[in-house]
Formats: C-alpha cells, sequence, structure tokens
C-alpha cells in the first residue's frame, strides 16, 4: 500500500474517493504482532468508539479527520497500557495525555503504540525487551531512537504521522535514520501533562511525518501548555531570516570506522551548496560540553529520579545499559533531592526567572517546612 500524506488523505476523504474505516482497515491488515515497532496495537472496540466519534462529522470540520496516528509508549492512553519499554514500570493510565486528546479531539485515530529505546535513554533503537526495532531501509542497521518505533511506523507508511519525545535527539536522530520529517518544538511550547519524564526540564513531545507539510498542522493540533509544570519561559517571536539563510557545519567532522559517514557528508555539503545556500564554518565544540551535562553531569539525576524506585526494587527489570547511565548520576550531589523536589526556573516578586529549586504542587498541601534544617542535605541526614 502506498503511504499517504495527511494532504492526500484528507483530499481522498474530501473527494469521496476513501473513508476513515476503509482506509484505517487497510492499515491494519498490514501491522504484525511480531513487528518489533509496536508495542500496543489498538484492538477492534478501541478503533470502534474512535469511527464512532467521527459519525456524522466531515473533513473540512476537523484538521486531522480520520487520520491515523501512533504514539510512543511512554505517552499515555487511557485504556491501554503505558510501558516505557519496561514491563515491570507499566501502569494503565485513566485518562490521555493533553498532546494525545487534543488529536482526538481533532479527528485523528489512535491505531497503536510504538517502542522505544528504555526510558527513552538511547539514540539506537535497540534498548528494549521488546524487540530491536530495524531501520526501515535496511534491517541490518539502527534505526535511531529512543522514538524508534514512531520513526518506523510512519517511514513505512503505516501511520501518515506519530508522536514521540525529544530529550538530546529522540525525536530528530530516528527521523533522520529513517529519512522521515523529525519536527522538536521549541522546549515548553507543548504541555508535557501525561508524558513519562526522560529529563523532565527539558522534554518535549515531538511529531514524525512524512514531510514538513505534514507536520505543521499536527503541531497546530498539539500547541499549547496544560497543567503539567512548564521549566521554560520563552517569549516566542516571528520567525524570520535576516540575511537568507545559511547552512552551518563544524570545523571539523570525525567519523569513526568505515562505514560510509565521511563519504556520505561530503555528498551531505555539496548537496547543501547546491541549494544556494552558504556554508558556515562554526565551533560546536559548546554543543558537546552541553551534550555530556545530559549523560555525564546533573541532568542525568532527572532520569534517575524517574526509575529510582525500580532501581532498588526491581534492578534486573532495566536494560543493563539504560541502568548503567542512570546509576551514574549517584556521583552528582542533584541526584539526592528527593521528590517531589527539583531543579527549574522560579519567577520572583520583581518579575525575573532564576534557577532555584522547585516543588511539585501537589505536594504543598499538608508539606512539612524543612527550614529549620538548614538546607536539604541536612534535611536528609536527619531523616
Amino acid at each position: 500500500m502506498k503511504p499517504l500524506t495527511i494532504h492526500a488523505l484528507l483530499r481522498a476523504y474530501r473527494d469521496g474517493a476513501l473513508t476513515p474505516p476503509q482506509h484505517i482497515d487497510a492499515l491494519r491488515a498490514q501491522h504484525r504482532g511480531d513487528d518489533p515497532a509496536w508495542i500496543t496495537l489498538c484492538g477492534e472496540a478501541f478503533i470502534a468508539a474512535q469511527m464512532q466519534a467521527l459519525h456524522g462529522r466531515r473533513p473540512d470540520e476537523l484538521p486531522l479527520y480520520g487520520v491515523p496516528f501512533a504514539v510512543k509508549d511512554n505517552i499515555d492512553v487511557a485504556g491501554l497500557p503505558t510501558t516505557a519499554a519496561c514491563p515491570a514500570f507499566a501502569y494503565t493510565p485513566g485518562e490521555h495525555a493533553s498532546c494525545v486528546q487534543r488529536l482526538l479531539d481533532a479527528g485523528a485515530v489512535l491505531v497503536g503504540k510504538t517502542n522505544l529505546d528504555q526510558f527513552a535513554t538511547g539514540l539506537v533503537g535497540t534498548r528494549s525487551p521488546y524487540g530491536e526495532v530495524p531501520n526501515s531501509f535496511d534491517a541490518e542497521r539502527v534505526s535511531g531512537g529512543s522514538s524508534s518505533g514512531s520513526a518506523s511506523v510512519v517511514a513505512r507508511g503505516l501511520v501518515p504521522f506519530a508522536l514521540g519525545t525529544d530529550t538530546a535527539g529522540s525525536g530528530r536522530v530516528a527521523a533522520g535514520f529513517n529519512n522521515i520529517v523529525g519536527l522538536k518544538p521549541t522546549a515548553g511550547r507543548v504541555g508535557t501533562q501525561g508524558v513519562v519524564p526522560a529529563c523532565r526540564t527539558l522534554d518535549v513531545v515531538s511529531v514524525f511525518a512524512l514531510t514538513v507539510e505534514d507536520a505543521a498542522p499536527v503541531m497546530a493540533v498539539i500547541d499549547g501548555g496544560d497543567a503539567a509544570p512548564a521549566f521554560q519561559h520563552l517569549a516566542l517571536r516571528p520567525s524570520s531570516f535576516g540575511r537568507g539563510p545559511r547552512v552551518g557545519v563544524p570545523f571539523s567532522a570525525q567519523w569513526p570506522g568505515d562505514e560510509g559517514y565521511g563519504e556520505a557528508w561530503q555528498q551531505a555539503l555539496r548537496d547543501a551548496q547546491s541549494l544556494a545556500a552558504p556554508l558556515e564554518r562554526i565551533d560546536i565544540s559548546v554543543l558537546h560540553e552541553v551534550a555530556r551535562l545530559l549523560y555525564d553531569g546533573p541532568w542525568v539525576a532527572e532520569r534517575h529520579a524517574v526509575m529510582q524506585v525500580l532501581l532498588q526494587a526491581q534492578p534486573e527489570a532495566i536494560d543493563p545499559v539504560v541502568r548503567r547511565v542512570v546509576e551514574s548520576a549517584r556521583d552528582h550531589d542533584v541526584a539526592l533531592i528527593p521528590p517531589p523536589l527539583g531543579l527549574g526556573s522560579i519567577e520572583l516578586a520583581d518579575g525575573q526567572w532564576v534557577k532555584g529549586f522547585i516543588c511539585e504542587p501537589w505536594a504543598l498541601h499538608d508539606a512539612r517546612n524543612i527550614s529549620a534544617h538548614g538546607g536539604w542535605r541536612a534535611y536528609l541526614r536527619s531523616r
């Protein structure tokens, strides 16, 4: 079955050439239970309920009328397990993540939940007990991650779009490896209520699509905050190209091994130049320094906070590589901050934003005042 873009599918619906039940039945006929890209496929009753919600509606009323989609399995869907690719962590939520609810309200039809590097920790698509997700072009190569399943099902035309998450590349690496579009919104732009955190202050919900033209309407639907804490407060401005687009490339690029990356890199540079976009050499060392903070610095403590109970009770349930990454948080004092405390930005009385300790709103009810201890470290020692 030839993959259809969102725009092509909506046009077929408007023209009467296709109906949502016909299209989704045809797509579901291609879904295999042993496909490692999927963790959960929606059953007949779940699909039928969504079809019933579309009854009496028209394609020109809903921006994603009858468009099938999938979500990464660290995003909540009411009535379906959320596993984060760790069966011992699984739970069944009673309500949809806000981004999922917005898509359903816009007429989209959820068909399944997709595989990922466990707890969204990895960029390879191989760290999951549900199986390794192969590259959609060559099964001998990795799919990229951590949103491996979402990228795979879009690249193979099983759905026109899917949701993933992105903290350090999880929504873009897998897209690049599978030749599709990975849209990472500005942090804080899309609400994360109902999303299992990886690095909570940096996480975003991302969009996988076949084209930029398709990613845009999905982003328009999920755009906006929700009841989850907001850690980023950025003033959005209209985009503009001051003196024309430029392509930034590092001063030097080193490719380990002999896997063809060097040759592909040179071809990518030639392709960029052919677009009449000047190449501008830049120093990306600062980007590497920031990246190291995610896994070799205090930010890894946020991953530790999510997995702390499981690490203590069932460490064997966690992928060995993921466990090794997350346990490195013990080398940083920040990992000792007990939930519901954390680090983030707070607004002072004069309107300034500063970094500091924050507390989940739900925990303030009947909370204990630890000021007398002189600090949180002293409080921990007293426990």
